[in-house]
C-alpha cells in the first residue's frame, strides 16, 4: 500500500511537470504535446516499439510553419525528455539534479541528435530551459548512479 507521502510527492511532480510543459509550450511554438495516438505513430514512423512511449515528453518540430507531427518529415522530428525543478539554476542546467529511466537513455542513444534532454527552472528568478543531446549530457555528468525501483 502507497503511503500518503508518496501520493502527495507524487501529485506535487505531476503539477510541476505540468507546468514545465505549459511554459515549454508557450515559450517556443515548434514544441508540441503529443496525444496517445500520436505518440504510437511517432514511434511507428521511427520503427521503433511502443515500449518507448513513455520515453519522451514533447516532439520539437523544425519550424512554427510545420503544420503537425503527422505531416513532418520523421527525420526532422526531436523528441523531447523533460526534467524539472524548483530550483534556483543561474546557469540552467549546472546544479540539476533529476532522475531517468533506462528506457530513455536507451531511446537517447538509439535516436541521438533526435532526442533531447530539456531542462526546466521553474524558480521566478532563473525560469529557464536548456536542451542537451545525450552525448552534450554525457560531457556533463559530474555523478551517476543507479537506482532499482521494485514492485512486489
Amino acid at each position: 500500500m502507497a503511503h500518503e507521502h508518496s501520493y502527495t510527492a507524487t501529485l506535487k511532480n505531476n503539477k510541476t511537470e505540468n507546468t514545465a510543459a505549459d511554459f515549454l509550450l508557450a515559450s517556443d511554438l515548434r514544441f508540441r504535446q503529443p496525444n496517445k495516438e500520436e505518440r504510437k505513430e511517432v514511434l511507428k514512423r521511427l520503427d521503433l516499439p511502443t515500449t518507448f512511449s513513455r520515453a519522451f515528453d514533447l516532439v520539437l518540430l523544425p519550424s512554427v510553419d510545420s503544420i503537425d507531427i503527422f505531416s513532418t518529415p520523421i527525420e526532422e522530428l526531436i523528441l523531447i525528455e523533460l526534467k524539472t525543478t524548483q530550483k534556483k539554476l543561474i546557469n540552467n542546467p549546472d546544479g540539476f539534479f533529476f532522475g531517468a529511466t533506462e528506457n530513455e537513455f536507451r531511446l537517447a542513444d538509439k535516436l541521438a541528435e533526435r532526442y533531447r534532454f530539456c531542462f526546466i527552472s521553474l524558480h521566478p528568478e532563473s525560469k529557464s530551459y536548456a536542451l542537451l543531446s545525450l552525448k552534450e549530457l554525457d560531457i556533463r555528468i559530474k555523478t551517476k548512479r543507479v537506482q532499482y525501483q521494485i514492485n512486489l
